[in-house]
């Protein structure tokens, strides 16, 4: 998308839903015709989800707090303004912090990282509850939370405590102000001194994947493709009668229906033959839908705590036509020439900058006209991790393009191609396209296969 265009169950009844839902999302489906039976029920979502928590606090946490080298990470969330990592730290079924909930990660080395909670729930076992009889007897309530931190730190004794403040990065931002003067006040001088930033902690935990993952987002993936090629065919559009509004509420409509939500409001646009000026960003105009419109799609999908992000294209027939014109056909394959250009550049070890360069060096090499804000995927649609450039801003981004590229990461690869089109007098086109993919230290994959031809409304 841009600017342009715990749950607590039977062990037993546990594994029988997350084989269940495992067998969906792994199955071979006709989503693309049918997205009603492409995601498992949410029950059976939840317990895939319980299980990628699992696995990300076991494989991932570990490794991501030793490559920032600390001690131990506290993560303080309050109820209706969690931090943005609690999300992804708590079982599917917490829909709040709950008052408040402080998570302390401490590295005992060889033991593992433990895992503890105050306030907050246990996450289906995952986390184990720090509590002091003796204690709470002594401290009034509203104060008992922080006493328990200080008292926990003072068993630990970690050299550095990380905590979740950046200035340059809203996803590793997610200590209060509020939160903050509580926490320095409830740990005293000595201990606020071993405070420290790191970006990484939320950053790395948030983006990297692992594998277990992705057969339901490949299928969360074949929902938005099919709703995508439903919304562009003559099942929503009528030429001449449908408008791009009418469009974008049937695509959230039916979202909804699919027990999808959006994390954007999706937009539909057109390009049309004697209009001139190209491209057009999408704006509260509402546009009726003509034969021979080049029209794009920009939808962000969300399910089982996951989102997408996909941009297609589309080409409504004139009477007698059977296909699009050659010259957008050319201009597509532009767009997909692109997308391999930029896909080639994006390699573990690289910054965002650094695969920015090399893609619009590869460019312009190509003799290609375009532009390239590519970004991770995921947990959230802008998700964490280096951006590869953004839509008005073609150069090197501070700090945030700064970021190292990252094996078992997802991305959703975003860009536009502009050709020249001679059945439309040589008038230009872009071609808007975003697809999501799956980077592993072998490469990059398509999460679906990318769109190569046109979804063509009024063929049947």
């Amino acid at each position: 998308m841009s600017r342009p265009a715990a749950v607590v169950v039977g062990a037993a009844l546990a594994l029988g839903i997350l084989g269940a839902a495992l067998a969906a999302a792994t199955a071979t489906s006709t989503a693309a015709a049918d997205p009603a039976a492409a995601l498992p029920t949410l029950r059976e979502q939840a317990a895939l989800r319980q299980e990628w928590l699992r696995l990300r606090l076991e494989r991932i946490l570990p490794a991501v707090m030793r490559r920032a080298g600390v001690a131990m990470w506290i993560v303080i969330a309050s109820e209706y303004n969690e931090d943005p990592v609690f999300f992804s730290l708590v079982a599917p079924t917490e829909l709040s912090a709950h008052r408040r909930s402080i998570f302390v990660f401490c590295d005992r080395g060889e033991a593992g990282v433990e895992r503890r909670v105050i306030g907050g729930s246990d996450s289906g076992g995952l986390y184990q509850p720090y509590r002091d009889p003796e204690l709470a007897r002594q401290v009034p309530r509203d104060r008992l939370s922080w006493a328990l931190l200080r008292r926990l730190l003072e068993e630990r004794q970690p050299a550095s405590i990380a905590v979740n403040i950046s200035a340059t990065t809203a996803l590793a931002d997610g200590l209060s102000a509020g939160d903050r003067e509580l926490l320095e006040a409830a740990l005293g001088p000595s201990w606020t001194a071993r405070l420290v930033r790191n970006d990484n902690l939320a950053v790395e935990y948030l983006s990297l994947r692992p594998p277990e993952m992705l057969p339901f987002y490949r299928r969360l993936m074949g929902v938005a493709h099919g709703l995508i090629g439903r919304a562009f065919s003559a099942e929503v559009i009528t030429p001449g009668q449908t408008t791009t509004t009418d469009v974008v509420w049937w695509l959230r409509q039916e979202a909804a229906r699919f027990g999808c939500g959006v994390w954007f409001h999706p937009t539909v646009d057109v390009q049309r033959r004697g209009l001139g000026g190209g491209f057009k960003p999408p704006d509260d105009t509402e546009t009726v839908i003509e034969p021979g419109d080049l029209i794009h799609v920009d939808l962000g999908l969300t399910a089982a705590g996951l989102a997408t992000d996909t941009q297609h294209m589309g080409y409504v027939l004139r009477p007698g036509e059977t296909d699009a014109p050659a010259g957008l056909k050319q201009a597509l394959a532009v767009g997909n020439r692109l997308q391999d250009i930029v896909c080639a550049a994006m390699r573990p070890g690289r910054t965002g900058n650094e695969a920015l360069a090399a893609a619009l060096a590869a460019m312009r090499a190509a003799g290609i006209k375009g532009s390239v804000y590519s970004h991770p995927v995921g947990d959230h649609g802008h998700g964490a991790g280096p951006v590869i450039g953004l839509w008005d801003r073609q150069e090197a981004i501070p700090v945030r393009g700064d970021r190292t590229i990252l094996a078992d990461t997802w991305w959703a690869v975003e860009l536009y191609a502009a050709s020249p089109v001679p059945e439309w007098d040589g008038q230009e086109v872009r071609m808007m396209l975003e697809e999501d993919a799956s980077m592993t230290a072998a490469g990059t994959q398509w999460v679906r296969p990318r769109q190569e031809k046109f979804h063509l409304v009024g063929k049947r």
